[in-house]
């Protein structure tokens, strides 16, 4: 009997070691496809808030993070994609998160040109009610759309805000929250890229993206 055990016992430990390998030959052989699959998908998350923009090399080459404590909305680090043409800065991708949306936080993509104007914006995560709060995502709705172009001057601050509040931007039907929530986010993200352009460039890409 112990015979038998022991024969079973070196069938399995063969069994284990055998499917060991394959899932390291497997994980070597399939790697810098998925590396380059979720490279690919990132690229593609980034690239609609730009607005046709022209530019050189993948959006993600010159990734930034902000640790808090930072001026940008949200308690966590902030991440900027830095977008270059012909060797100069033509605008910035900042992912920040407003921490006051109806369901919890929502995470905001917001594209910034060089000279300040808002490229694109658009939703990259949230748990808004659907068929209300769920109007902020560009595909739900146009929504977003209507801050293309803008900038701090374009309107005055005080007019960034919803129509309700004084502003000059609409709301969502049935939802005021979500919509007050993102638009509060992009203003205060205008607002410090206005006060760090130059650092922000300037910076170097963080050590993980070297």
């Amino acid at each position: 009997m112990s015979l038998g055990i022991a024969k079973s016992g070196l069938t399995l430990a063969a069994i284990a070691a055998i499917c060991a390998a394959l899932v390291a030959v497997t994980y070597h052989l399939t790697r810098d496809r998925i590396a380059a699959n979720q490279q690919a998908m990132l690229e593609q998350s980034l690239a609609p808030a730009l607005a046709g923009l022209e530019f050189e090399g993948p959006i993600s080459e010159s990734r930034l993070v902000i640790p808090p404590p930072h001026d940008l909305p949200g308690p966590g680090p902030a991440i900027v994609y830095r977008v270059f043409a012909s060797g100069k800065p033509l605008a910035a991708l900042i992912a920040v998160t407003a921490p006051n949306g109806y369901a919890g936080p929502i995470r905001i993509l917001v594209g910034i040109s060089y000279e300040g104007n808002v490229t694109g914006v658009r939703i990259l995560e949230h748990r808004e009610t659907p068929g209300l709060g769920d109007g902020i995502e560009s595909t739900r709705s146009d929504w977003v759309y209507q801050f293309d172009g803008r900038s701090l001057g374009d309107p005055a601050l005080a007019g960034w805000a919803l129509k309700r509040d004084g502003g000059v931007f609409d709301q969502l039907s049935g939802a005021s929250v979500t919509p007050r929530a993102v638009l509060q986010a992009i203003r205060e993200t205008l607002l410090y890229f206005d006060a760090h352009r130059e650092a922000l460039f300037a910076a170097p890409a963080s050590e993980d993206d070297k």
